[in-house]
């Protein structure tokens, strides 16, 4: 099958309700704090309503789109029955899904403490920071679910990585904070919006990917626009340290997905199966297509800048064409 008829096969990435917030349209936070919890109000959903949770696994169905799995276009992946490739594909959303339980309960930490540390305790942007806690809870409660209908048992990060993540509530919130939150929130987004319209995926996954799509295009929207008042709010020191973390996150971000134990149901060894990942020609089309709304805001308002983060964001690979060229020349949109 080729490259083109592939392509002519896979799903619109619908941008409908995505967030259109750009540097110069950040307007007053409360009033958006205010549009936000009217949006919530009218359009908020309960995936242990929403799901159809009692409905059978369509054992024809996939668990997410064949392009998107680590080892596609690999010489492992050509090796793999289609039936294997189906199997590690549901090993792979399972991951995907337990990596974004942790990664939920991070953010509801991030706003915990910027609830706690606000001055506005009871004014419209804390509600909405609380109002955006009890929706990704139960993200997290649709995410654990469906990992149990998988019958996958879950991919728990390293004990050393959550003892690190203790340690993360001690690090002062700022553009890095909200910078991370996009990470995690655009990158899913972006994956979603591409596969709750493929009709091979299994009916629960997509309905729970509609779900977290329409509801994080809010999170989105607070979250870039915090991201730019943190970065206005700070100097060019503080603000190129920020840089810094934002980049290393964005390299690790994107291996860290896929535990490397997903392999073994398949008869792969993890190291074998990740350095295969690691180094698929597909490697760089993923990245850049998970990353690049979030990268080419990220460059907007400057958070590309800076010689050692242009070096990290090249070695992360997930950086669009043409603002590695403006890497290459020292510009950005923000200069």
């Amino acid at each position: 099958m080729t490259a083109e008829s592939m392509s002519e096969r896979r799903p619109v990435v619908t941008t409908a309700g995505a967030s259109t917030v750009r540097r110069k349209t950040v307007g007053d936070r409360q009033k958006t704090a205010q549009r936000l919890l009217r949006s919530t109000a009218e359009r908020s959903y309960d995936g242990e309503l929403d799901i159809d949770w009692d409905a059978p696994v369509d054992p024809d169905k996939k668990w997410m789109p064949e392009h998107r799995q680590s080892l596609y276009g690999t010489k492992l992946w050509d090796k793999l029955t289609q039936e294997q490739r189906n199997e590690l594909g549901k090993h792979e959303a399972a991951s995907v899904l337990s990596f974004g339980i942790y990664a939920e309960s991070g953010l509801s930490t991030i706003l915990l403490r910027g609830i706690m540390e606000s001055e506005g305790l009871v004014d419209d942007h804390s509600r909405y920071a609380l109002a955006e806690i009890g929706e990704e809870t139960r993200h997290s409660t649709m995410f654990s679910r469906l990992v149990n209908i998988t019958g996958v048992k879950p991919y728990l990060m390293p004990k050393a990585a959550r003892k690190f993540f203790r340690l993360a509530g001690l690090i002062p919130i700022g553009p890095s904070s909200y910078a991370g939150t996009l990470l995690i929130e655009e990158l899913l987004d972006r994956l979603q919006r591409e596969a709750m319209n493929d009709p091979d995926v299994q009916p629960h996954m997509r309905q729970l990917m509609k779900i977290h799509v329409l509801e994080e295009a809010r999170h989105i929207t607070y979250a870039r626009e915090e991201l730019v008042r943190a970065i206005e709010a700070r100097g060019k020191v503080s603000n190129a340290f920020h840089r810094f973390v934002f980049a290393v996150m964005v390299l690790g971000v994107y291996p860290v997905l896929v535990n490397p134990l997903v392999y073994r149901c398949v008869g792969i060894s993890p190291l074998e199966g990740f350095l295969a990942a690691m180094t698929s020609p597909n490697y760089r089309v993923n990245a850049t297509f998970a990353g690049e709304p979030l990268l080419r805001f990220g460059h907007e308002v400057g958070l590309l800048d800076g010689a050692v983060t242009r070096r990290l964001f090249k070695l992360s690979r997930s950086v669009p064409e043409d603002i590695l060229a403006e890497l290459d020349r020292g510009t950005s949109i923000a200069s």
